[in-house]
């Protein structure tokens, strides 16, 4: 063998090894993820806050209103020249107590409003499970697929660099033209600044990633995808009718406006009682300021409705009715429009990965390894080498957006269906 020839076998280890360095990582499989998502995620404890306070709501709707204690006692008695006198001779004091009375049920119908706010806030608490899952799943996906593209322009670095080392010494010896040198100087600058833009990708992927599931951010993150949630169930075996239905069955955003037009109604039946005077039950005691003295005495204090009766509040309830309504068809609608849309894009995805011949992949690594060993030989030219071997680096990203792409759809399946379609 050559010195040449000795060199180049040298540049060339490397293309069909992995030399990525070994590092401790965490390593994280999607269940792991959405269990880290379920009990870090600061969103999600707020929302937990939220419908807290909506059940707080609900024991002030339950609380009777405070009775009133009224006392009014002589200050100065300007006959005796003394302050604050109580006695029945020379004194004189008044006390009442009362007590509000609603009517018209407003107690009950507060009650049934605030049990329905509970419901609303707990449904904004699962749509916003939905949403944040749904960006999981896709950071997840995205990271992972992105992290098997860095390893293949980490393995063509680490050969090219190699390989520009032996043709720099060959260069020097003579027996190379420095226009090849110079096509491979050409090819490392390449490769490095695309695995540079693709780093800073995975690095805003794994920021989302560990924002999601509460990890600290110095954590070194691997994903990893077991082989039954690459497989899973391919989406032809469903229809979309049938997702149609788990969407109106489990879609959460469409409870929400369900439930809103329910407390909308609620709402009116309250400002309705509203308009109807509450009455106001007292009882009073007088020592010498009425007639007879020691005066014991019982009222009801009530408003009278002539100009106020709430007209306001009842057309802003009637208006809030009809308003839910109205959101209630356009969130049905855009919900169909989801559904139908996401399932052509996951038709589409999946026709074109089961398109990839399994075999592919294995038949040209081995196209790759007949391609070094011609260049070897020196039947091909450098030109022609390099040409090829970047074929094998596209194809090879290509297959990871593929499977990204088509994981993806399926999250976004299982998010506008509102259910684990494909776990």
């Amino acid at each position: 063998m050559s010195k040449f020839s000795l060199w180049l076998c040298l540049g060339l280890t490397s293309i069909s090894t992995s030399t990525l360095a070994q590092t401790d990582t965490l390593k994280l499989d999607l269940k792991q993820a959405e269990q880290l998502f379920l009990k870090n995620n600061h969103e999600l404890l707020a929302g937990n806050y939220q419908i807290d306070q909506a059940r707080a709501d609900l024991i002030t709707a339950k609380l009777f209103d405070n009775p009133e204690l009224e006392y009014e006692n002589l200050f100065y008695n300007h006959e005796t020249r003394k302050f604050l006198q109580t006695s029945s001779a020379y004194g004189q004091f008044a006390t009442s107590i009362s007590q509000l009375v609603k009517l018209a049920g407003k107690r009950d119908k507060n009650i049934k409003l605030a049990q329905t706010g509970i419901k609303l806030a707990e449904l904004e608490y699962f749509d916003l499970i939905r949403a944040l899952k749904f960006e999981l799943e896709r950071s997840f996906y995205k990271t992972y697929y992105n992290q098997q593209s860095l390893q293949v322009y980490q393995k063509q670095i680490d050969a090219a660099q190699q390989l520009l080392s032996a043709y720099n010494l060959q260069l020097q010896i003579g027996n190379v033209a420095q226009k090849e040198v110079i096509r491979i100087k050409s090819l490392v600058i390449n490769l490095k600044s695309e695995l540079t833009s693709l780093l800073n990708d995975v690095e805003d992927d794994l920021r989302d990633l560990k924002l999601l599931c509460g990890i600290p951010p110095t954590t070194v993150i691997q994903p990893l995808l077991s082989d039954i949630i690459l497989s899973g169930q391919p989406i032809n075996k469903f229809s979309y009718l049938n997702l149609l239905d788990s969407a109106k069955n489990n879609r959460a955003d469409l409870k929400l406006a369900q439930e809103t037009l329910q407390y909308n109604e609620q709402q009116l039946r309250l400002q309705k009682a509203m308009a109807i005077p509450d009455v106001e039950v007292s009882l009073s005691y007088d020592l010498k300021g009425n007639y007879p003295e020691k005066y014991t005495g019982l009222g009801l204090k009530i408003p009278i409705p002539l100009f106020n009766r709430n007209q306001g509040e009842i057309r802003k309830a009637r208006l809030g009715i009809d308003a839910a309504q109205t959101n209630i068809k356009r969130q049905e609608l855009l919900l169909a429009n989801e559904v139908y849309n996401s399932y052509l894009t996951a038709l589409r995805n999946e026709k074109r990965f089961q398109e990839i011949d399994p075999g592919f992949h294995s038949d040209f690594n081995k196209l790759i390894t007949g391609l070094i060993t011609n260049f070897k030989a020196r039947n091909i030219s450098l030109i022609e080498f390099l040409d090829l071997y970047d074929a094998y680096k596209e194809n090879t990203l290509q297959l990871n957006t593929i499977g990204f792409e088509r994981m993806s759809s399926r999250a976004e399946i299982n998010y506008v269906t509102g259910a684990n379609i494909f776990k």
